[in-house]
């Protein structure tokens, strides 16, 4: 994996150079060519919303240890906080707080006079800056464009951005020297490059998983900080060797894939890639997650004709293409990558086109098929809020998605709890939780399992689910609403014991067949027979996940069997219409 990185950070020739990184900066202070403040600019697009300023490609950077090493208190060059750059604390800051923001001011002034031995126009920008007139209108200019404290702001000089000048790099690269040893000054091979290399001691952090657990100020994909997590007398980072370069090349294209190519799944972010670039409307990944129902139809067809195209020898191009993803997430921090998955392209495109047939199911009203479930509708289908859902449940139903492997039983589990709760309330049966079930059990070697109704199932528990659908119809033709009916009082023991309730059922509906007229009554009577003889001597008694699964899509399925071959009023059941898909 971490050779796979550095090779997407050189093929898309990001920043690899230790001591610089890409950052987003949402203030400029702007000086004229003698020094003079003129103003506080804001970048990027103000206007727009969680407007993230202007990301300037190659930043100076410094790793926490060479932040922190020392007795000297210290801050980044050129590019910081608003509070370290303006000496600007926020509102009740504690007063040791206080004092370090300043001492950072301080330093920060200190590294643009030490600059400007090379870049000259940063020396009366540092005299500026140390000058407390000055810093009150910055503070004042800052407080009245609202920024924040701890917003991210660089300076302008003359109408150009020191940052984007190379003039200090090689000066940068000698001060970082002083501040900290960068290796370990042993030599050993490097885990991602596989050459002899000085392992550097520390490893710069990998931002974008704030919001899956990580820390703002960045999470460690390899780090060794506790004895625990040493052995043979190696110390830090010497156990898991990289060099300061590919260590500083695999945060980059982390960085990169979790900005662009990445999406969050509850409590992880999957990101992925391809050895040779694919065009977006050819991705399969990106077709699980089409926007409209109707893009994720011709998804569908789209998986199929490149598969095709593929097959035949149409499209060269992509029969040796590679495909690579990741799901990763935060935790104390620490990167934790929760999944790795690497494959043939035609092999992804396959599964995902496997994927939506798996998923393909009868409409709730029998008229043609339901659109293929997003895949963040199938893991909402599970559970009430996407809150609730285990990140390490995610990473397994993803996987399932690129891998064609099996569907995880604890979301089958969760999907029957929500869809018994759904019939017993009459609610709208959800499309992508009854697509869930009949993927889970195609994965599981049901080849009699069809999107539509199946009379011919060998399973008794199938067709006790339609014997159950079968008898609330009765009971709906013979009384009309009565409430509680027998959905809401049995529902729930039939598809878990059904041997415990069929029979009771059966004789309930001879009352209710009385109550029909002669016609109507033979109809329910031929229908009902028919599946008991499908199901034999007995019903069976306690049911195991598959046969439950099978018992709510029996159910499920003999519903909109009817409801699609409905001829009168008198066979209709009331049914909620409205997208719940």
């Amino acid at each position: 994996m971490l050779d796979l990185l550095v090779k997407y950070a050189h093929s898309e020739e990001l920043i690899t150079q230790p001591g610089f990184a890409p950052k987003d900066v949402r203030w400029a202070l702007d000086f004229d060519a003698g020094g003079r403040f003129l103003g506080v600019l804001p970048l990027g697009n103000p206007a727009g919303k969680g407007n993230p300023g202007q990301k300037f490609a190659k930043c100076p950077d410094l790793t926490q240890p060479e932040l922190t090493s020392g007795s000297e208190t210290r801050s980044h060059f050129l590019v910081d906080t608003c509070q370290v750059v303006a000496n600007w604390p926020k509102s009740g800051t504690p007063e040791k707080v206080i004092r370090d923001i300043e001492a950072k001011h301080e330093y920060f002034v200190r590294l643009l006079r030490d600059a400007s031995s090379v870049t000259p126009c940063l020396k009366p920008v540092a005299d500026s800056l140390a000058d407390d007139a000055v810093l009150a209108q910055i503070q004042a200019g800052l407080s009245g464009k609202k920024a924040s404290p701890t917003d991210k702001i660089t300076i302008r000089v003359d109408g150009a951005f020191p940052v984007e000048d190379c003039s200090w790099h090689a000066w940068w690269q000698t001060f970082r020297r002083t501040l900290t040893r960068q290796g370990t000054g042993s030599q050993m091979i490097c885990l991602a490059t596989g050459q002899t290399v000085e392992p550097a001691r520390t490893h710069p952090k990998i931002s974008g998983l704030s919001d899956v657990g990580g820390m703002g100020m960045g999470s460690s994909l390899i780090g060794y900080d506790k004895d625990s997590f040493q052995s043979f007398g190696l110390s830090q980072s010497e156990n898991g060797a990289v060099s300061e370069e590919a260590a500083a090349a695999y945060r980059a294209a982390l960085n990169d894939l979790l900005d662009r190519h990445s999406r969050r799944l509850a409590g992880a972010k999957v990101a992925h890639w391809f050895k040779d670039r694919v065009a977006a409307d050819e991705d399969p990944l990106e077709w699980l997650e089409s926007a409209e129902e109707t893009e994720k139809l011709t998804a569908q067809q789209r998986a199929r004709e490149l598969l095709d195209a593929i097959r035949t020898g149409q499209r060269p191009d992509l029969q040796q293409n590679h495909f690579y993803a990741l799901t990763i997430s935060g935790a104390a921090g620490r990167a934790m990558v929760r999944d790795w998955m690497e494959g043939q392209f035609e092999e992804l495109v396959r599964n995902i086109n496997g994927w939506f047939d798996d998923f393909s199911i009868v409409n709730r009203d029998g008229t043609g098929l339901a659109p293929p479930p997003k895949f963040m509708a199938v893991l909402g289908s599970t559970v009430r809020a996407l809150d609730d859902l285990a990140a390490p449940a995610v990473a397994a139903l993803w996987r399932s998605a690129l891998t064609a492997g099996p569907i995880p039983r604890q979301l089958v589990a969760q999907a029957l709890a929500r869809a018994r709760c759904d019939i017993i309330d009459d609610q709208a049966a959800n499309h992508a939780r009854f697509g869930l079930i009949k993927a889970f059990l195609v994965r599981e070697g049901d080849t009699d399992v069809k999107p539509y109704l199946n009379e011919d199932h060998p399973s008794p528990a199938y067709h006790c689910g339609r014997l159950m659908a079968e008898y609330a119809r009765l009971q709906y033709a013979a009384l009309g609403d009565v409430g509680a009916g027998i959905v809401q009082r049995f529902f729930a023991a039939a598809s878990a014991t059904p041997a415990l309730v069929l029979g009771r059922l059966a004789r309930l509906s001879q009352f209710h067949l009385n109550k029909l007229d002669p016609g109507l009554a033979h109809y329910f009577e031929s229908k009902i027979a028919d599946i008991w003889a499908r199901i034999g001597d007995r019903p069976p008694g306690a049911l195991k996940l598959e046969e439950q699964s099978l018992f709510a899509l029996g159910y499920y399925q003999q519903l909109a069997a009817d409801r699609a071959g409905r001829t009168g009023a008198a066979l209709t059941e009331p049914v909620k219409e409205e997208s719940n898909v």
